[in-house]
């Protein structure tokens, strides 16, 4: 069976079997040429925001190639046509000065209308994790589904959405981190997997000291089985040279490095690996040194 996931566009949606929007079972509709001034926005489409200076290239690459892609509309009865999905190839239409633009035609009622285009956002590439949750959350809660039709919506396991949906219980301080790129959605799942009251100080600790996803897995599973807060997220600060052995470590073994230093001078550098291979590409490394 055909991998389906996010990226796609609406191609998952319409030719996944048994997720038809209304349409019959022969993918009713039609490509016209129609007058870029007779389409207008879904006035319920998730996405209010357009970068300008990409639109911008868009633009320049319509002037240069024309318009490849359709943009997928609804008929209204007054004549003009709502867009389900390609706002930003519409816009970027008129700046390059067209007339008339491609579309492809579907028929949709208006809840099926909201449905696709929050669907059709879910699938953008360019979203971060928290922006496809609050897409998914929206999906359920405004459209009346369930997490399994939403899964079957976006092609994706139930299991993944759950994920996604998950992240919108953790702290708003946690959220903004992830939405700013500065953890990445395995450290927020990491996160969510400890007790809440903990959540925030496992955030802090990724980013003073720059904890990789498996680092930040093992601080949540020792604070699940109950271990003291204090303990686990203890601020063990080092010396300068001994964070600067860990970075020169890293570029050879990974950023799975552990560095501690003894009570009573010495300790222990532990270098992380899961497989016999990770030790022949260590070594291969060390040799070209």
């Amino acid at each position: 069976m055909k991998n389906k996931g996010l990226g796609r566009g609406l191609d998952a949606i319409f030719d996944a079997e048994g997720t038809s929007f209304g349409n019959d079972r022969n993918g009713a509709g039609r490509i016209e040429e129609i007058a870029v001034s007779l389409i207008i926005p879904n006035p319920k489409q998730p996405r209010t925001q357009f970068d300008e200076n990409a639109l911008e290239e868009l633009a320049d690459s319509i002037r240069t190639l024309g318009m490849i892609q359709p943009i997928t509309v609804k008929k209204e009865n007054d004549g003009r046509y709502v867009i389900i999905s390609g706002e930003r190839r519409w816009r970027a239409s008129q700046l390059a000065g067209l007339e008339t633009v491609p579309v492809y035609i579907r028929e949709a009622d208006d809840q099926t209308l909201h449905e696709m285009a929050l669907v059709e956002n879910i699938q953008r590439q360019d979203l971060n994790a928290i922006e496809i949750a609050i897409s998914l959350q929206r999906l359920m809660d405004e459209c009346g589904v369930t997490q399994d039709t939403v899964a079957s919506r976006v092609g994706k396991k139930r299991s993944t959405v759950a994920n996604y949906l998950r992240l919108l219980s953790l702290p708003p301080e946690v959220q903004l981190a992830l939405k700013n790129d500065l953890i990445s959605m395995g450290h927020a799942k990491a996160i969510a997997s400890a007790p809440e009251k903990s959540r925030l100080g496992i955030l802090n600790k990724i980013l003073k000291k720059g904890l990789s996803v498996r680092q930040a897995e093992e601080l949540a599973r020792k604070l699940a089985e109950g271990k003291p807060e204090r303990e686990v997220l203890a601020d063990d600060e080092l010396p300068d040279n001994y964070t600067r052995l860990v970075e020169h470590c890293a570029r050879i073994f990974g950023d799975d490095i552990k560095i501690k230093k003894g009570r009573n001078g010495g300790g222990k550098i532990t270098i992380g690996f899961e497989t016999d291979d990770d030790i022949c590409r260590f070594l291969d490394k060390l040799q070209n040194i």
